[in-house]
């Protein structure tokens, strides 16, 4: 999703809960417990996307700060410019999921046909 929003020109953000451990942003910058940040080129620097956390450094009110937020914080990215984008499930979201699912199917009537000659 980064890879085609930077070169469809938009700018990517994405969204972090910030009460995940392990998670470091500013504070200052933290509302309702999660940060909106963008990890455009021009933006982040030393931008790392990994399979355990996102990492870049960054200029807050003209601070620098670095960044870091695993995975399993990021809740979701999305276009500035057009605020499409994509929202992350998690594998336990996943399951609680798939069991709403499952109690809606299992309180569906189920159909009734019959054999007209």
């Amino acid at each position: 999703m980064h890879e085609w929003m930077i070169d469809n020109h938009q700018t990517p953000h994405i969204v972090v809960s910030a009460v995940c451990d392990g998670v470091s942003v500013p504070k200052e910058h933290i509302k309702d417990g999660k940060i909106i940040l963008n990890i455009s080129d021009s933006a982040a620097h030393n931008l790392k996307l990994g399979n355990e956390a996102v990492s870049f450094r960054a200029r807050f009110g003209g601070v620098p700060f670095d960044v870091w937020a695993p995975i399993r914080s990021v809740l979701g990215i999305y276009a500035r410019e057009t605020g499409q984008g994509m929202i992350f499930s998690h594998d336990s979201d996943t399951a609680a999921t798939r069991e709403s699912e499952q109690n809606i199917d299992d309180t569906r009537s189920r159909p009734h046909l019959t054999i007209v000659k």
